[in-house]
């Protein structure tokens, strides 16, 4: 669906996107991750080839952009930097304009059209009121309705949850869920970890306009070899297993594989870091029924043991050295930011 091969991009001296291999398969739900000014947006636009690569190619629905972008644009549905729309028009004025510039239909049919986009995105009830009056939500469903018009194969979002309550949020996950279920693939550009997380299948992280990190969410997500145990005889239990607990949280315990030395193990297991050891997904390598078994041998109560499993918020902080702020912000909070300026 999407390829680029060593796709870069200069705004003078400042090197905004560097070398980014992207591989977005058909029916991906495929998360682009990194934080603010890491060149996400920068990669959006050229994918869609309102900027253009400095080297590097782009092959998007298997036609090179921004040469053949005309033929691919008809099959895919955006929102980027959030939506233009004229203001002293209602919605679905500004639906039925956007869809006029297109080929195809009776006025039957691009009613019809206009319909079903406004009733999937929640707008259906407030569609004739002008859009200046509109929440910065409404906006954004505005801008996903317009996405959704022509019944794209492809669906390219630049922080579409921007605005939207946790109520909308989930509505929009839901409708990316189903859309993607019914064939259309979804390439999602978030500094949200948690959406990401989420609604996605497969995850892209860029830092610093290089792409440092991308699989299957469930190849990220491996196991680690560790054990969690939780205990309220925290104290004993940790005694019990001296030498093999890597680290201690209240009644939580984390224990390491066999054989292997917490001692050493510990530093890596902090806040922020890549659990170390083995990436596993079968099996009990870390011994989980012997450490259970030893555990009640002793009359120490577990009321949970369960395998560690790598969370996406420690590989994207270890491999971008990114502090929360920079990945919960909200987008375009400073010039980086800005269409046509630095990287965002």
């Amino acid at each position: 669906m999407i390829v680029t091969r060593s796709l870069t991009k200069r705004y003078g001296r400042v090197l905004a996107v560097d070398q980014v291999d992207l591989d977005v398969r058909e029916q991906d739900r495929y998360g682009f991750l990194g934080p603010n000014g890491s060149g996400k947006t920068t990669v959006v636009r050229m994918l869609l080839g309102l900027v253009y690569a400095t080297s590097g190619e782009i092959e998007v629905l298997g036609r090179p952009v921004p040469g053949r972008v005309a033929e691919v644009l008809p099959q895919i549905g955006s929102l980027v930097e959030g939506p233009s729309s004229y203001g002293h028009l209602s919605g679905r004025a500004n639906l039925a304009l956007l869809d006029a510039a297109g080929a195809g239909g009776s006025r039957r049919t691009r009613r019809r059209r206009i319909d079903e986009a406004l009733e999937r995105v929640g707008l259906a009830g407030v569609d004739s009121r002008a859009v200046r009056k509109y929440s910065l939500g409404m906006r954004q469903r505005l801008g996903l309705a317009a996405a959704l018009l022509r019944a794209p194969r492809l669906l390219i979002l630049d922080e579409p949850t921007n605005g939207l309550d946790p109520q909308g949020i989930h509505e929009i996950r839901g409708l990316l869920s189903e859309l993607n279920e019914a064939g259309t693939t979804v390439f999602l550009s978030s500094h949200q970890l948690s959406e990401i997380e989420l609604l996605c299948t497969r995850v892209g992280v860029v830092d610093r306009g290089r792409l440092v990190l991308q699989d299957s969410l469930d190849a990220l997500r491996g196991l680690t070899g560790r054990v969690i145990v939780r205990s309220p005889d925290a104290d004993r239990a940790a005694a019990l297993l001296d030498g093999r607990v890597e680290r201690r949280s209240g009644d939580e315990l984390i224990v390491m594989p066999a054989g292997a030395d917490a001692s050493a193990a510990g530093a890596s297991g902090g806040a922020g870091r890549v659990p170390s050891g083995p990436v596993t997904r079968a099996g009990d390598p870390a011994g989980a029924a012997d450490i259970n078994a030893r555990l009640v041998t002793a009359g120490i109560r577990v009321t949970q043991i369960v395998p560690e499993r790598r969370s996406l918020e420690q590989l994207v902080l270890a491999v971008t050295g990114s502090g929360s702020d920079r990945m919960d912000r909200a987008a375009g909070s400073g010039p980086a930011d800005q269409a046509g300026g630095a990287p965002s």
